[in-house]
């Protein structure tokens, strides 16, 4: 694994797009935590109908995002990103419960007990959350690395999709495991939320690996970096 040097100009772009992926990876982990009290159900193609929260969709942005990152910015910037998601997501579950506690107007077009309907299991939520999102996220980068490592730089597809597939099962199980185990969702529905929860993320990380490619893509081309290579940021 080599570093390619980078020189003032391009040490400044590339920090720009380190910045713009880590704002879109926070997002994504934060309105995930906000949304996923709704659940839906997709026919995929007659082969499979997923009964899913909407909280899953912008979930495997993350993952994509840390895996771009560990890719062309190394393992230390990717726990970085993963590290300021958990701060994140902790600061707007004050947000959240400041917002709870304090009384609405009679003429409010959203009252209390809406509300607490919508944004009620939100600590829940951010809990159970965070404790997974701990799991899969370390995980996930460090998969990455040891597949790299092992694939001495080649096989991109596979340290992305091996990667992704056992943190994407541990955040799933361990979410589904605190939210039954709080009574937000009954037991009886453990198992076919997990078989639908992984199996979606496995489709849905399946299908970013060419977003991967091309992302990798345009980094060594923008930068002039070796296949191998990762960017060397000052800090």
């Amino acid at each position: 694994m080599s570093t390619h040097l980078l020189n003032l100009k391009d040490q400044k772009v590339a920090y720009r797009i380190y910045f713009i992926l880590g704002s879109l990876f926070i997002s994504s982990l934060v309105v995930s935590n906000l949304i996923f009290q709704k659940f839906f159900y997709w026919d995929f193609f007659g082969i499979y109908t997923f009964e899913i929260s909407v909280g899953i969709l912008p979930y495997p942005i993350t993952f994509l995002i840390t895996d771009i990152i560990s890719e062309v910015y190394g393992k230390r910037k990717a726990n970085q990103i993963v590290t300021a998601g958990i701060f994140a997501s902790f600061f707007s579950l004050i947000i959240v419960s400041a917002s709870a506690w304090v009384p609405a107007t009679s003429w409010s077009p959203i009252d209390d007990p809406l509300f607490d309907t919508v944004f009620g299991a939100t600590g829940i939520a951010v809990f159970a959350s965070m404790l997974a999102y701990l799991f899969a996220q370390y995980i996930d980068i460090q998969m990455f690395h040891f597949w790299k490592k092992l694939t001495r730089g080649r096989y991109l597809w596979v340290r992305n999709n091996f990667s992704t597939f056992s943190s994407q099962f541990i955040d799933t199980l361990t979410v589904l495991l605190l939210l039954c185990i709080s009574g937000l969702i009954e037991w009886e529905r453990f198992g076919v939320l997990l078989l639908n929860g992984f199996l979606f993320k496995v489709l849905v990380a399946a299908l970013d690996t060419p977003l991967l490619y091309l992302a990798v893509y345009l980094f060594r081309r923008r930068f002039g970096m070796k296949q191998n290579g990762e960017l060397a940021l000052e800090i």
